[in-house]
C-alpha cells in the first residue's frame, strides 16, 4: 500500500494550524505532507505583525514549535512557492522547477493587499503592509522619511499608522468611506476612534480617496486626494484591503467567486474532490470570503477532520459559516465588535454610552424580546470577553448595565461565571468555557486546548474562569506577596525586619527568625527604601547583615573555590590609562585573574575573604568604587563610542551611559539590572537586550524596556521615542521605580513585564501618562536613592567594626584560607578544584558557612 501525499500550498497561520490540526489527528504518521511556503520563513503571527516595531523579533513571531515539523516528518519548503497545478496529473510544479505528486492538494494561499489604481503608485517610497519583509522595508526607507500617509482606515491601515507613527513620522490617514474601520464600527464609534487617534497626533481624513501620488525622480513627493487637496509626503502605505489569491485555482480551471475566491462546498472542497481550499483565499458557502484568522483556522480544522476521515464529517457537517467577532488594540485603543454590530436586524434597539471626552463608545444591539445580537466597544473592551459569548441569549441583567461603566449607576457586575458552559470562550479556536474549566492554570489551557494563543483577545475572561491561587504569600512567614510587603513597609515606615515579621508576619512565624526566603527578600526591600524612610542603607550592620546573601555579606561575588571576584564600577565602560594601570598593579600584586566582561568591567578573581579590604583600599583610593556585582542592584550600563567617535552616531551615547549609571548604583531591586546605550539604529551596545536600554534617534533617545539576554533571552519593548535628556531620565525613574514597587521576588523586568496585567499598555499609562497618578512619588523615591547614595566599600573602609568580619577564621584573623588554592593556566591562575572545601561552622566568621 503506498503512502499517500498531502501538499499544503501556503504556509501562514492557517495553513500551519492545518498542520497542527493532521498531526493532531495522527494524519502525519501515515501520509507524506509537503508544503511550499511562497515567504522566505515559516508560519508567523501575522496577527501580531506590527508587533515587531514593539521589539518583537521575526523569530519571535514564529508559529512553528521548535522541532515540530522533524517530530511529524513535514516538507517544508521556504521561498519555493507553488506556480501550478496540473490537475489530470495530480502535479504540482513550485517555482525552483520542483515537481511534487499529490493525493490530495489543499490551497492556503492567503490574500494579497490590493493597491488602488492610481498613477505613481509603484514609485519609490510606496509600500504594502503584510508581510514581515514589508516591514522590514518600511523600516528601512523610514530612516530617511519624517512625512508618512497611509491609505486605508481599516484595521490593518490604522496599524500601518501606528507604525510610522512609531517610526517618528508625521502620520497621516486617508480613508474612502466617511468613518475609521467603517466595516467593523458605526458612525458613534467610527467618531470616537477618530477623536482618540487625532489626540495622538496623527492626521486623518475620512471621506476622500487617493487621486493621484506625486512622484519627483521617481521617489513619492505626495498626494493629490479626490476633494482637491494634496498631501506633502515622503512615502505611502497602501492598506486599503486584501484580495484572495486564486490565480492557482483560476489556472487549473477550478471553480472561483464572480468577485474573486475559490469555491468550496461546507467540507471546503473545491470542484475538483482532490483539491480543498482553507483560509482567506476560500469562498465559502454563504458567498463570504473570511478575512480573519478565526475562521480559516475551523476550516483548517474541518480539512483535517476529512482527511483523517473522522465519523460524521463526511455526512454533511462541516464550515459552513464564522463569528466575524473581533477585539484588537489599535495605537493603544481597545477597538471590538461583534455579531450584528450595525443592527441590521429588522426591529432591533440600541443600547448606547458614550463618553467624548475619555474617548469610549458602546453600544449593544438587542431584539425586541431581548435577545443581545451584537455591539460595538471602543476606548473600553473590557467586557468583550463576557458580551460575545452571551450573543444570541437574553443576558441576565438589563442591557444597560452592561454597558454603563463602574460607579456609574451599574450595580450588578456580571462575570464570566454567568456564562453557560457551551459559551464559547475563544473563538479563534472554538474553545468552550467547559472545556477551559478542564484546566487549572493558563499555560495549562493554551497547551491543552489552545485557548489564548490566537488573537489574545480571551486570555483575561479565561483567567477569571480558572481557580484562584490558594495562597500568594512570598513564603512560610509571610501571607503576603513581594509588592505587597513594599507597600506595608513603605506606607507604615517599618525599618526592620522583625518589625515587618511580628505585624504582618503569619501568627506562627511571628517572633521568629524569618527563612531563606524572606530574609533577604525584606532585606532588599529596606535597602531600596532606607533613602526615604530616613534609616541608613548599610547593608552590613545591625539586623539588615543577617539579612543578606553572602555574596551581599562581604561585598564580593564568591567563586566556586570558595575565593571571591572584585568588580569595580567603570561607568559607560570609560576608564583612563592611570585606571587600568592601578586595576593592572592590584591584580598583579594579589595574584588576581582578570577577565574584561560583557559589561565593558574588569573582574579580578581569586581574593581571599581577608584581602578583600586590602583590594578596595587599592582601588577606591584611585578613585573605584564598587560595581555591585553581587547585588540584586544595577549592574551596568554598557555603550559603544556614539557621535564622538563612530561616523554614524547621531547623539553621544558615552555621556547618557555615565550619567545613568551614576544614577541608579546601588538601586536595590527585586533581580539584577542591566542597562545599555547605543548611539545610532545600529545597536552596536546591544541596549535592546537589558532590563532598560536607550537607542539614540536624530530626535533624542528611545527607551525600551523588559528585554533579557540570559536564558530566556527577550528583545526589549519600546516604552517612549525620541526623548530628551531630561524625559529619558524621568522615564527610566519612574520605570525603575515601579518595577521594584510591584515586582515579585527574583523576577526580571522581563518576567514582571510580561505578567503585569495589561503588559506594555499598562505600564505605558503608568509610567508615561501617569494614570495611576503615582508618578510625582515614583519619581520622589528615586531622588531619595540618588541622594542618600554611598559607596559601600568605602563605608566598609572607613569603620573599624565594619572590617573585622573580613576574615578566615574567626580565632585566627591573620591567617588565609588554606583550601582556596590555585593552578597556571594560560598565564593567569584558575581554582584547584582538587580541593575539596569542607563548611567550618565553628571557624568561619557569620554567614561564611554557606559557602
Amino acid at each position: 500500500m503506498t503512502t499517500p501525499t498531502i501538499v499544503l500550498v501556503g504556509h501562514g497561520m492557517v495553513g500551519q494550524r492545518f498542520l497542527e490540526a493532521l498531526a493532531d489527528r495522527g494524519v502525519t504518521e501515515r501520509a507524506r505532507i509537503v508544503v511550499l511556503c511562497e515567504e522566505p520563513r515559516p508560519a508567523y503571527d501575522r496577527v501580531q505583525l506590527t508587533s515587531y516595531f514593539s521589539g518583537r523579533t521575526p523569530d519571535e513571531l514564529s508559529m512553528v514549535e521548535a522541532g515540530f515539523l522533524e517530530k511529524h516528518s513535514i516538507e517544508l519548503y521556504v521561498g519555493d512557492p507553488a506556480d501550478s497545478v496540473d490537475r489530470e496529473a495530480r502535479t504540482v510544479t513550485a517555482r525552483s522547477g520542483r515537481v511534487f505528486a499529490y493525493d490530495t492538494l489543499v490551497l492556503a494561499t492567503g490574500s494579497y493587499p490590493f493597491v488602488p489604481p492610481v498613477p505613481g503608485k509603484d514609485a519609490r517610497g510606496c509600500f504594502v503592509y503584510r508581510t514581515i519583509e514589508d516591514l522590514l522595508a518600511i523600516e528601512e526607507y523610514a530612516r530617511t522619511a519624517t512625512t508618512g500617509a497611509v491609505v486605508g482606515g481599516g484595521l490593518l491601515g490604522l496599524e500601518a499608522a501606528g507604525a510610522l507613527s512609531g517610526l517618528g513620522l508625521d502620520t497621516h490617514v486617508v480613508e474612502f468611506a466617511p468613518r475609521l474601520m467603517p466595516v467593523q464600527v458605526d458612525e458613534g464609534g467610527g467618531a470616537a476612534l477618530l477623536r482618540t487617534i487625532e489626540r495622538m497626533g496623527l492626521t486623518v481624513h475620512t471621506g476622500t480617496g487617493t487621486q493621484e501620488v506625486v512622484t519627483a525622480d521617481g521617489a513619492v513627493t505626495g498626494m493629490k486626494l479626490s476633494d482637491g487637496s494634496e498631501l506633502p509626503t515622503d512615502m505611502v502605505v497602501f492598506s486599503a484591503g486584501v484580495r484572495p489569491r486564486d490565480r492557482l485555482a483560476r489556472d487549473c480551471g477550478l471553480t472561483v467567486g464572480e468577485r474573486g475566491g475559490i469555491a468550496v462546498d461546507e467540507r471546503c472542497r473545491t470542484s475538483d474532490p482532490a483539491v480543498f481550499a482553507i483560509g482567506e483565499c476560500a469562498l465559502a458557502v454563504d458567498g463570504r470570503v473570511y478575512g480573519l484568522v478565526a475562521p480559516g483556522y475551523e476550516m483548517a480544522q474541518t480539512v483535517a477532520a476529512v482527511l483523517a476521515d473522522e465519523a460524521g464529517v463526511g455526512e454533511g457537517a462541516g464550515f459552513t459559516g464564522a463569528d466575524m467577532s473581533t477585539k484588537l488594540k489599535l495605537l493603544g485603543v481597545d477597538v471590538a465588535s461583534f455579531g450584528d454590530a450595525h443592527g441590521a436586524a429588522e426591529g432591533c434597539l440600541d443600547v448606547v454610552y458614550s463618553d467624548s471626552r475619555s474617548g469610549v463608545y458602546k453600544k449593544l444591539v438587542i431584539s425586541g424580546e431581548g435577545v443581545l445580537l451584537g455591539g460595538v466597544l471602543v476606548g473600553d473592551a473590557e467586557q468583550y470577553g463576557l458580551l460575545r459569548p452571551l450573543t444570541g441569549s437574553v443576558p441576565p441583567v438589563s442591557p444597560e448595565q452592561l454597558v454603563l461603566p463602574a460607579g456609574a449607576g451599574a450595580p450588578v457586575a456580571l462575570g464570566p461565571s454567568a456564562l453557560p458552559d457551551d459559551a464559547v470562550i475563544c473563538s479563534c479556536h472554538n474553545v468552550t468555557k467547559h472545556a477551559i474549566g478542564q484546566c487549572s492554570s493558563l499555560p495549562e489551557v493554551k497547551k491543552c486546548t489552545k485557548a489564548g494563543t490566537g488573537c489574545g483577545s480571551c486570555v483575561k475572561t479565561i483567567e477569571k474562569l480558572l481557580p484562584a491561587a490558594v495562597d500568594k504569600g512570598l513564603c512560610g512567614c509571610f501571607p503576603y506577596t513581594r509588592s505587597e510587603l513594599y507597600e506595608i513597609a513603605r506606607t507604615l515606615r517599618l525599618t526592620s525586619f522583625a518589625a515587618l515579621l511580628d505585624s504582618h508576619g503569619r501568627e506562627e512565624a511571628r517572633g521568629g527568625e524569618g527563612c531563606e526566603v524572606c530574609k533577604p527578600t525584606v532585606g532588599s526591600i529596606l535597602a531600596s527604601l532606607a533613602p526615604a524612610l530616613g534609616i541608613d542603607g548599610y547593608i552590613l550592620d545591625g539586623e539588615q547583615a543577617a539579612l543578606q546573601d553572602t555574596n551581599d555579606h562581604f561585598l564580593a561575588n564568591m567563586q566556586r573555590n570558595g575565593s571571591y571576584s572584585v568588580v569595580p564600577r567603570i561607568p559607560g565602560g570609560e576608564i583612563t590609562p592611570e585606571k587600568l594601570i592601578v586595576i593592572g598593579e592590584v591584580a598583579r600584586d594579589f595574584g588576581l585573574y582578570t577577565k574584561i566582561t560583557g559589561g565593558q568591567r574588569i573582574d579580578l578573581f581569586g581574593a581571599g575573604v581577608d584581602q578583600l579590604p586590602s583590594i578596595w583600599t587599592r582601588l577606591v583610593d584611585a578613585g573605584f568604587e564598587s560595581g555591585h556585582a553581587y547585588g540584586k542592584a544595577l549592574r551596568t550600563v554598557k555603550s559603544c563610542v556614539g557621535q564622538t567617535w563612530c561616523r554614524y552616531g547621531v547623539q553621544d551615547s558615552v555621556r547618557t551611559a555615565i550619567r545613568l549609571e551614576l544614577r541608579y548604583r546601588g538601586l536595590r531591586a527585586p533581580h539584577k539590572l542591566k542597562s545599555a546605550v547605543s548611539g545610532c539604529a545600529r545597536e552596536c551596545a546591544e541596549a535592546r537586550s537589558k532590563d532598560f536600554g536607550i537607542i539614540a534617534t536624530a530626535n533624542g533617545w528611545n527607551l525600551y524596556v523588559g528585554g533579557n539576554g540570559g536564558a530566556t533571552p527577550r528583545h526589549a519593548d519600546l516604552l517612549a521615542q525620541d526623548l530628551s535628556d531630561t524625559e529619558l531620565v524621568r522615564l527610566i525613574d519612574r520605570f525603575l521605580m515601579f518595577y521594584i514597587r510591584t515586582a515579585d521576588r527574583l523576577e526580571r523586568t522581563s518576567a514582571w513585564l510580561e505578567r503585569l496585567e495589561g503588559g506594555l499598555d499598562h505600564l505605558k499609562d503608568v509610567v508615561v501618562h501617569d494614570s495611576l497618578g503615582l508618578c510625582e512619588e515614583l519619581e520622589a523615591l528615586m531622588a531619595a536613592h540618588v541622594a542618600g547614595y554611598r559607596d559601600e566599600w568605602a563605608q566598609t573602609l572607613d569603620d573599624p567594626e565594619r572590617l573585622r568580619r573580613f576574615v578566615s577564621f574567626v580565632n585566627a584573623p591573620e591567617a588565609p584560607d588554606p583550601t582556596v588554592r590555585f593552578v597556571p593556566e594560560r598565564d593567569q591562575i584558575k581554582p584547584d578544584l582538587t580541593i575539596l572545601t569542607l563548611g567550618r561552622t565553628n571557624s568561619t566568621p557569620e554567614g561564611a558557612a554557606s559557602r
